[in-house]
This record gives structure tokens, sequence and C-alpha cells, in this order.
């Protein structure tokens, strides 16, 4: 491969080695979005243990009330424990045990899988989730949660954490390892092995590495071949790519050394920030070699700015890092209020538009190029996915969108129909993938879909609805046809968020529009699970925003929930909003949107006043409590973005 020839942007023409087991095709159709050519070879699969004796200790001592504190390290070594406990015991014992006693996961994976069985947990560890996260979130919490003298049970992965189980007995902790499956070779060994003779050939590029067994079994695989040390040195001319600090450990413990690693551990900034600055990396590696100079070097590349999405204002807000400005956006900056749009609409109906891509990507980059945004938001509606679904969709002019087959008894949910986006919602795809080509580098676009619930609101209702009658109505008297309509609406809409992700998008906001209807208990009760489980889905994929109206009193239930950043609407003061929610979350908001139909003058104090409540403090998404109306004048528009750039520059 020519490394001079190829573009500095992207992984054109390179050869990525995708090590990646569960999560493999999501991971191999990123780095194709990057133009890179992935060759996928697992290298481990997942393997219950059989009669696990620890696994039953741990069970008698938690159903007695002895456990103190429970750390779970991942999603499927959660659920595996849980179903290990049902060989032997109640599944109701056993939740209720659960709800009894304090639990902290490690990341949003163990979140995930919590939510699905309604147990709480004490508090949540910030990025990148490692060992040493943990800790130092137990140790802010030593007041609270206790560690010397206390039983503290770690449900273990793959292989033991010693250092994770070591800090907590130096803080005097009784420690109770339960380990509920084991990592082994997957049971095709033919990929790993033509892997490994690609990398020693000089037939690739990048090697993405996403977690640390993975190391441990590449080399086992090369050992068994004879040709570990041909293996090694063949590293030293690709570059190696890790997802997180982990995985650098253990690439370095085995004489390896990473190359580059994302300023989030997951797979999205992982593929995208290698796609940012392979080609400089491979090329400094294969024209000076592996030195510690050149290693220095490569750190200097890994760190230099390239003018690109990853690293402009709008995403490192989003990851809660200084910023050179606010970043702002506004929601429905692309709309009725702008002339152009209003010219392209003219002969159009509002659905019409929406399913021409090339019209789609016109009206969405001529609003961000127009207003100087920091990010696009792709033109689409929260509702295109009721189509597949079966339930139809109509825009009745004046009265907003009509849903021709509602949604009124279990019957109906029943007949819904299973949505495959990138086959039924392909129009979307396809804009996005125009918009992110004509978008300028360092603009992030925003992919979207409606929260279950909100889908739910208007497939019952049967369109827009005051009061919401009928769905509270639904959930009260139809709970298990509720219940089957939410799986089905998260299932839906985590495929097309992801599929959104494989198109092209940066980050993923979820509007529940609707939500702000439900009291604390009906959100608790009836939504909240549900919302759980989607950001779940799309954890790892992009960053993503949670977004309803009218919710000043859920914005706490609603960052528990999920999302990397929560949207607060122009009710609540942004500095309140901001306590309910979380100062460990970014947030988004607020200004009143009627605050742009007033005097430049007014306008300028009211910005202002969002600033100052949100007092500089890293995670600041300037946007407005609702999406811009339609008699704003243009000129207003403009001005906001400008004043949120001028008023916040650092």
């Amino acid at each position: 491969m020519n490394v001079e020839g190829t573009s500095s942007k992207g992984l054109s023409g390179l050869r990525v080695m995708v090590f990646e087991s569960r999560m493999s095709p999501t991971l191999t159709q990123l780095v194709r979005l990057q133009g890179g050519e992935p060759f996928a070879a697992p290298l481990l699969k997942e393997v219950p243990i059989e009669r696990n004796q620890e696994a039953f200790a741990f069970g008698e001592a938690l159903l007695a009330g002895k456990i103190d504190l429970l750390i779970l390290l991942t999603g499927v070594g959660t659920r595996a424990l849980v179903r290990v406990l049902e060989t032997r015991h109640d599944r109701e014992r056993i939740l209720s045990a659960l709800r009894s006693t304090p639990v902290l996961p490690r990341g949003p994976k163990p979140i995930k899988a919590l939510d699905e069985i309604k147990v709480p947990y004490v508090d949540t560890v910030p990025e990148p989730n490692t060992w040493r996260e943990l800790m130092a979130t137990l140790d802010k919490r030593e007041e609270d949660i206790p560690l010397k003298g206390r039983l503290v049970a770690v449900q273990e992965y793959g292989a033991r954490n010693h250092e994770l189980i070591e800090a907590l007995q130096e803080r005097g902790a009784t420690v109770f390892a339960v380990p509920v499956y084991r990592w082994e070779l997957p049971d095709d060994l033919g990929p790993a092995r033509e892997a490994v003779r690609r990398i020693i050939r000089g037939q690739a590029d990048v090697a993405l590495f996403t977690t640390a067994v993975h190391i441990d079994h590449l080399c086992r695989i090369a050992a068994e071949m004879g040709v570990e040390e041909q293996l090694r040195a063949a590293f030293e001319k690709i570059v190696i790519a890790s997802v997180g600090p982990d995985t650098s450990e253990a690439l370095r413990a085995k004489g390896l050394w990473p190359d580059l690693e994302p300023s989030s551990p997951k797979m999205g900034p992982l593929v995208a920030e290698t796609a940012l600055r392979a080609v400089a990396v491979l090329e400094q590696k294969r024209r000076h070699g592996c030195g510690v100079e050149v290693r220095d070097a490569i750190l200097d590349l890994a760190v230099e700015p390239v003018p690109a999405y990853e690293d402009g204002p709008f995403l490192r807000a989003c990851r809660r890092q200084p910023v050179p400005h606010t970043p702002v956006w506004l929601m429905r900056q692309a709309g009725r209020y702008q002339a152009s749009y209003r010219a392209v609409r003219k002969e159009r109906t509002f659905l019409e538009l929406c399913k021409s891509p090339e019209l789609a990507c016109q009206v969405t980059v001529q609003a961000q190029e127009d207003l100087g945004t920091d990010a696009a938001i792709i033109f689409a509606d929260i509702l295109l996915i009721l189509e597949p679904l079966g339930t139809g969709l109509e825009y009745s002019k004046g009265d907003g969108p009509v849903v021709p087959h509602p949604v009124r008894r279990r019957a109906d949910v029943g007949r819904l129909k299973s949505v495959r986006p990138e086959e039924s919602l392909a129009y979307v795809m396809e804009a996005i993938h125009l918009t992110r080509r004509r978008l300028r580098p360092e603009v992030p676009l925003i992919g979207f879909a409606g929260a279950p619930f909100t889908l739910a609101a208007y497939m019952i209702e049967g369109g827009s609805s005051k009061d919401f009658v009928r769905v509270r109505r639904f959930i009260r008297e139809e709970p298990e046809a509720w219940a089957e309509l939410m799986e089905r609406l998260v299932e839906a809409t985590g495929a097309y968020l992801s599929a959104q992700v494989r198109a092209g998008a940066q980050v993923l906001q979820i509007f529940d529009s609707w939500v702000g209807c439900l009291t604390r208990d009906e959100y608790v009760r009836s939504v909240q699970p549900h919302t759980a489980r989607l950001f779940g889905r799309i954890n790892g994929l992009a960053p993503n925003i949670h977004f309803g109206t009218g919710t000043a009193h859920l914005l706490d239930l609603l960052a528990q929930a999920g999302g990397d950043v929560v949207g607060a609407d122009h009710r609540i003061a942004l500095d309140e909003a901001w306590t309910r929610i979380g100062h460990d979350r970014a947030v988004q908001g607020n200004l009143d949107p009627e605050a742009l139909l007033g005097p430049k003058e007014s306008l300028r104090q009211r910005v202002q006043a969002v600033l100052e409540r949100a007092a500089g403090r890293p995670g600041h998404i300037f946007n407005l409590g609702h999406g811009i109306l339609q008699t704003t004048p243009e000129e207003n528009a403009r001005e906001v973005v400008r004043l949120v750039h001028e008023l916040s520059a650092r």
C-alpha cells in the first residue's frame, strides 16, 4: 500500500484488522464508512462457568443480606450471574435481594442489564470506566459507602482484575470474587490465523483492539503457529489502536506500543479518531521505525488537532472537555422561518421533502452554513419510523401528524411489523450519507429518533394531543400490551439509530417530546426502564443527547435513564436544571424560543443570562428550550449564534 498517496482524512485504502467478537458487524461497518477495508478476525468467545460454586456461595450470602456492596463489571456477566442464581433460587427472591443491596456498575453495559431487571444502583463510574475510576467513585462516596470491614462482592469477567481486588483490600474490604464466565478462543480459528499471516506479510495497516484479552489470544495463536516473534516485529510497521487504558496496558505488557487511544473509550470514537490520524502515524512508523523518539513523535501526532468534527467544540462539550467557546445549534434550525426552506417546500409536502435525500441534505447543510452553528441535524422527523411499523403516517395541513391505524388494543400491538431501517428508511440513511459528505469536516452531524414513550403517545392518540388521556389510560388498563409495545419500539428505534451511525451520523439525539405529561411515579414505573434500554442499545456508538419538554420535574430521572447530554427546556433555570441532572453530565439548553421574536438588545441580555447560569462549566451546549418558532426573523437566529460565540469566547 502506498501511504504517501493516501488521503489524510479517513481510512481510505487502509487494511484494518478487526478483532472484536460480539460487536464485529458494527465495528466493521464503521471502518467501511471511513473508507477502510476491514478484515474481521474474532479472537474470543464467552463461555459460562458450569457448576459455579463461587456464584452459588455468593447467592446464599446475598439472600442472607451479608453482601455490603456488589460491584458489577460487565453487562453480560450481570445477566449470566442472575441466570446462574435462578438455577438454585426463585427469581423474585434474587431480584428482591439485589434491590436491597448497594450495587455499583462499572459502566453503561451493566447499567443496562440492571435497568432490565429494575435494580437500582448507588452511583455511576465516569469514563473511561476502568478500575481506577471505579475506585475514585468509591473514595468520593466513602461516608455513605464505606469499605473498611465490609464484604464486597465483585462480578468478574474473563480474567481476574488483581488491581481492583488489591485496591479494595487496601481500603479494608473483604473481597468476594464471583466469576461467571471465562474467555476462550473462538471455535473457528481460521480468521484469526489468517489475520496473523496478513500482518506478518505486510498486508495490514491498522489493528483495532477493543479489549485486553484480544492481545493475549492473538499472541497465543501466533505462538501456536510458531510466529510470535515475527508478529511482534510486524506490529512495528502498522498502526496499533487501543479502545482505552486497560487495553493499552495489556498491549504494553506484551511489548506492543499502542499508537492511538480515543478520547472516549467506545468503538465509534476509536474508529473516527483512528481515521483522523492513522495515515500520519503509519508514515512515521514505516519511515523511521519504532524507537523511543518515534514513539514521542507519534504521541505528538496523536494530540495534534486535525480539523474535523471529533476535535470541534460540540463533541468536546459532549465529553465535558474545555472548549474555545460554548458550542451552539438550534432545534428546527432548518424550517419554515427560512425563506430558502419555504422555497424548497413550495411545491412539495413535508413527507416528500423528508423522503428526498438530496433535498433533505440541501436544507440541512444550508441551515448550518447560514447560521454558523457548531453542528448540523439531519432534516427528518421522529415519526418517519411509524410507516414501516405499520401504523401509517400522514400530515394534515394545519393539524399536524395523523396516524391512520392507531394502536388501541393489544391486538394492534401484535400487528406491528419489524423494522429494517436500512431498507424501509433507506432515504434517511442516504440523506445522512450525502450530508456528511457536504458538511465541512469540523461540523458534526446529529441523527435522531423519537423516544419510545413519545412514539407510543402518537400511535395511541392517533396524532397530536393536548391531554394524552388515551395513552395514560392505555398504560393503566393494558400493562402487558404497554410493555410489549415498549419492547417493540426499543428494538425498532435502537436499530434505526444504529443505522444512522453507520450511515455517517456522529451524534444521536433522542426526543421524548411528550414525556413531561407524566408524573414521576408514572415515568419510573412505565417509561424509564424502556428508555434506559434504548440508551443501552446505543451507548458506545456515538455521543447521545436526551431531550424532552416540560420535564423540569423529571430531569434527574431522565439523567438516570441515559444520555451523555441531557437537554433542559426554557421552563427551568439552566443552573437549577444542571443541579438536578447532575454535574457528571453535559447539558443542552435553554433559551426561550420567544426571545428570538424580540429586539436584538434584549436578545443579547437573554443569551448572556443563560451563559452566566452555565458559569463556564465544561459540558454546556447552547440551544433553545424547544424548536425555532415559525415567525422568528432569520437575522435573529443568526444573531443568537453570533452572540453565543462572542460572549462565551474563552
